[in-house]
């Protein structure tokens, strides 16, 4: 096989396995944009992130607020569901290191990068 045949099924690997993991990506926060805007917004507006007296200071006490909280209205998440809320919060508005999980790249913690 040439080189270019080879750079050429390198880079074509490349885009194929990246395009499926950032498909991945974008789906999960879309899943907790979703979550988030059906049960959580009509409540809270974006103050309560930014606010001085919030209560996530860090990654695990915003994911123990979601969990508090979807608790509290009646809502039974999976932790799956808690954590693609978190990953959307943490992108929108709080930009918390994610503490390593295995097997979980940064950006998939995150779910998609955070605008600034």
């Amino acid at each position: 096989m040439t080189l270019l045949k080879q750079m050429t099924l390198a880079l074509c690997l490349f885009c194929g396995i990246y395009g499926t993991a950032f498909a991945q990506m974008k789906n999960e926060a879309s899943r907790g944009e979703l979550l988030y805007a059906t049960h959580c917004s009509a409540c809270h507006t974006a103050e309560i992130h930014w606010r001085r007296q919030k209560l996530a200071k860090d990654w695990s006490s915003l994911v123990a607020q979601i969990r508090r909280w979807q608790a509290s209205i009646g809502l039974v998440w999976s932790n799956e569901e808690i954590m693609d809320v978190a990953r959307y919060l943490n992108a929108l508005h709080y930009g918390f290191p994610v503490p390593e999980q295995k097997g979980y790249s940064q950006e998939h913690k995150l779910g998609y990068t955070r605008n600034k």
